[in-house]
């Protein structure tokens, strides 16, 4: 939650980027220093913290789970003798924590990226959504329960990749850089660097189709613009080419990035505290 507050105006930004040219069409600037600029100047400073309420509660609830689960899973395959595990083992540990932990968190997500979405729809297709509560309460009073997991398949994988990217390669890394060095605070820094980077390569695509499938409204004719995540990957390939989902990729590396640095940080402080604390 603190990484949350810290990083999310980087956030609006990445998901402005990912709905620009949706459906093809005339191009337009992807520029993140323009895009930030534009959402200033047309909706003002403060819009830049959109959806905070709901990212909060995702942060609540899916990265409390899915880094508490992930430490509970790499604990239990740990052997008598404490040796380190092995990378795989640490990244089925990082993709079932991934999984496990989104489904907390779909609710939410679906309210932040719709919270952040809305000022690009037209007038009357906006959902003014007040908070998070608000959010989540309309959504299922006009949407049920499905429309509280809308895009749940993207989310699930972005989740698995993004997990197994950040914090398998994050114990790993800690644990090679540590046989080269004994300056602690460097070789965890580097390690959250390295453990931000591939956390967003491996989890870029997912999220970009995450962020079309959750933004989606209604068709005149009663329909959504996309049927599923395998749809709605066909319709991005044909209009706007591969190159699409990794639209943004700067962007969303300054957004992952500084967030996996502060998350692991406070985590460290966190748990140092509850030692100390005799917790």
């Amino acid at each position: 939650m603190v990484a949350t507050c810290c990083i999310q105006p980087v956030d609006m930004v990445k998901v402005r980027i990912q709905l620009l040219g949706e459906g093809g069409g005339a191009q337009v600037n992807r520029n993140p220093f323009v895009v930030a600029s534009n959402i200033v100047k047309n909706e003002g400073f403060f819009s830049m913290y959109r959806g905070l309420s709901a990212g909060l509660l995702r942060q609540a609830t899916y990265t409390t789970a899915r880094m508490g689960i992930f430490r509970t899973i790499s604990n239990s395959m740990q052997t008598q003798d404490k040796a380190p595990l092995p990378f795989y083992k640490k990244f089925f540990a990082g993709m079932a924590a991934g999984g496990l932990g989104c489904v907390l968190g779909t609710p939410a997500d679906v309210s932040l990226i719709r919270m952040q979405s809305d000022a690009t729809l037209p007038l009357e297709q906006r959902r003014n959504y007040k908070n998070v509560g608000d959010a989540l309460i309309r959504i299922f009073r006009e949407e049920g329960v499905n429309g509280m997991f809308k895009g749940n398949v993207p989310v699930i994988y972005r989740a698995m990749a993004l997990n197994a990217g950040m914090l398998a390669t994050y114990d790993e890394a800690v644990e090679v850089l540590a046989k080269y060095s004994d300056n602690d605070a460097m070789v965890k820094g580097s390690a959250k660097l390295l453990s931000g980077f591939c956390a967003s390569a491996f989890s870029l695509p997912f999220d970009f189709i995450k962020t079309r499938m959750q933004k989606q409204t209604k068709l005149p004719d009663g329909t959504y613009p996309y049927r599923n995540f395998n749809h709605c990957v066909a319709v991005t390939l044909k209009n706007e080419g591969p190159g699409a989902f990794f639209r943004g990729f700067f962007t969303y590396f300054i957004r992952i990035g500084p967030h996996v640095m502060i998350t692991m940080a406070v985590l460290e402080q966190l748990e140092k505290f509850c030692k100390q604390s005799g917790y």
